[in-house]
């Protein structure tokens, strides 16, 4: 991961604010989002201020693994998801937009 990464990150998270601010969706999904909290891209304290000062009744759901502590305990709903089976366990290749 490289300073790009951490650009593109923050670039999402400014559009994510501003479209929260806008009211613009009434659900959000930041997939995989945990992971620039935790690797410090994104301010967690940041994220928790946006999300609680939000104007509109927007859902937003943030996956990810390793989700720092403040978010989990600020949350409402936390899931632990483990994998039962997989395709890939068969030797299928990952798909583009899904596995990454």
């Amino acid at each position: 991961m490289g300073i790009r990464d951490r650009e593109k990150a923050r670039e999402g998270w400014e559009q994510v604010k501003r479209d929260l601010a806008a009211e613009t969706y009434k659900l959000y999904v930041l997939d995989e989002f945990a992971y620039p909290m935790h690797w410090g891209w994104v301010d967690t304290d940041e994220v928790i201020d946006v999300l609680r000062d939000r104007p509109g009744t927007q859902h937003v759901v943030i996956t990810g693994r390793n989700a720092p502590d403040k978010l989990v305990d600020f949350a409402d709903l936390v899931t632990d998801m483990s994998k039962v089976k997989h395709p890939m366990d068969a030797g299928q290749k990952g798909q583009r937009g899904i596995e990454w």
